[in-house]
């Protein structure tokens, strides 16, 4: 029993370290989102073989030190570390213009430390209270989902354009899945999903290649970015994140964690925007506004993101919010090793509330503790080293061939094709009409019983 144990302690701290490492560098980078990058990652980490606990913590470890590292060039450079961060770049860059991003990147950070702390137990035990209701959720999980695709799709960008999407994505989605089976004799899902998290790169591609529209990603000079100086305000290597925030700023942040919560099957984007104007409207100093907006907006990312995982995770097993059937996709659906339909085998059947809880705790912690203190103190030196050196091109080109391998696993040749295919028509869409990435992996699950219901389609 013991030795049971200290094994499976030794794996989830390994795959914490893993997962910690590799995305505290990785969020260094601007533009690179988790869906593109910890997912794949992710799934090459279950195929290797790894044990339940090691791809939980890999995969909770990376989330966390991806996000407290991507706020640097958020906060200093004006540049969104990935699409969640895009609604702090306003009150980011009216700190910018005071001269003190220095005191926004620590409030920024220190606040997703203390979210993420709060978010895992709270999550575990709010999922715990909805798990009587599983079997209920399960049976109608094709209107579930359809629900939250269109309330996804309503509060998104696209909004009304997003909605009528809904039914054309779901359609092609499952054409693209009747073809594999005619092929193959089985269905996709890895490939399908991949080609969704790629999309976006898959029509940024498109736009360059094409001559009408690559003057729109043509540029004439190098991007130039202005850093302040580093100011330290405090003594040794790793600061206390209480200490940076006000008692105010404190209280701001378990209220916006136990909204973030209830709200799991909500946009993680849409949530931060409400937190954040309800918030710095209660606020009538400059100064007070714009740095508790953006301690709220962060604390309610990352309170958001690991209750739209663990939420679903440990209640029911099934995907139900734009995180956890996205950039988390893998802990559900991962086949043949786990599933979420037609029966759930996956992380859900695998691992206890406890070990969720524990396993979730020590996550946070080894990704606070690899990335929180290094963003603290070397924070302007990484981002000049990482702008100056390291393209954006060059990472999303090695992911690119962890997506051709990864389709190759499930479906050989005609899954890159179907994956290709299934990123063009998904990236077009995003770019076009704000469709974006957590509505279409609504909408994929979704489409079984949109398209039963309309056209009688099985």
């Amino acid at each position: 029993m013991e030795t049971t144990l200290v094994y499976e302690i030794l794996w989830g701290l390994g795959g914490a370290l893993l997962g910690g490492i590799i995305f505290c560098a990785i969020g260094l980078i601007a533009g690179t989102s988790e869906t593109a990058t910890v997912a794949p990652a992710t799934l090459l980490v279950i195929y290797l073989g790894f044990p339940p606990v090691a791809i939980f913590t890999f995969c909770i470890t990376a989330f966390v030190a991806k996000h407290i590292i991507h706020s640097i060039p958020t906060a200093l450079l004006g540049v969104p570390g990935d699409t969640l961060a895009v609604p702090l770049l306003d009150p980011c860059s009216a700190l910018r213009r005071l001269g003190l991003p220095h005191i926004g990147l620590r409030k920024m950070i220190s606040a997703g430390v203390i979210a993420s702390f709060l978010s895992v137990p709270l999550s575990v035990i709010f999922a715990m209270i909805l798990a009587p209701y599983g079997d209920i959720v399960k049976a109608w999980s094709g209107p579930i989902f359809t629900v939250v695709a269109v309330g996804l799709a309503y509060s998104s960008a696209g909004r009304w354009g997003s909605i009528c999407m809904i039914i054309p994505f779901a359609l092609f989605s499952q054409i693209l899945n009747k073809i594999a089976i005619d092929v193959t004799g089985k269905g996709l899902v890895i490939c399908i999903f991949l080609g969704i998290a790629m999309g976006p790169m898959f029509a940024d591609v498109l736009t360059a290649v094409s001559p009408i529209s690559k003057t729109r990603a043509e540029m004439d000079s190098p991007k130039k970015f202005w850093l302040a100086p580093d100011l330290k305000t405090w003594s040794g290597y790793f600061p206390n994140p209480l200490k940076i925030l006000s008692k105010k700023q404190k209280l701001y942040t378990l209220y916006t964690v136990l909204f973030s919560v209830v709200t799991f099957a909500s946009s993680a984007v849409g949530i931060t925007v409400l937190v954040g104007e309800v918030v710095q409207s209660r606020v009538k100093s400059f100064y007070e506004k714009l740095t508790t907006g953006v301690v709220v907006m962060n604390a309610a990312t990352e309170g958001t993101y690991l209750a739209e995982i663990l939420v679903p995770l440990v209640a029911f097993g099934i995907p139900l919010s734009s995180v956890s059937a996205g950039a988390a996709f893998p802990l559900f659906n991962a086949p043949p090793i786990f599933t979420s339909k037609p029966i759930v085998n996956n992380l859900h059947n695998l691992l206890t509330p406890m070990q969720f809880l524990w396993y979730g705790l020590l996550s946070v912690s080894v990704g606070s503790l690899i990335s929180y203190p290094l963003a603290m103190n070397y924070a302007r030196s990484a981002s000049v080293w990482v702008m100056r050196n390291i393209s954006q091109e060059s990472l999303l080109t090695m992911f690119a061939g962890l997506f051709v391998v990864l389709c190759y696993f499930e479906a050989e040749g005609i899954g890159i094709a179907m994956a290709i295919l299934m990123g063009l028509f998904s990236g077009i869409l995003n770019k076009c009409f704000g469709f974006n990435i957590g509505v279409q992996f609504m909408a994929y699950f979704a489409a079984p019983w949109i398209l039963l219901q309309l056209f009688g389609m099985k």
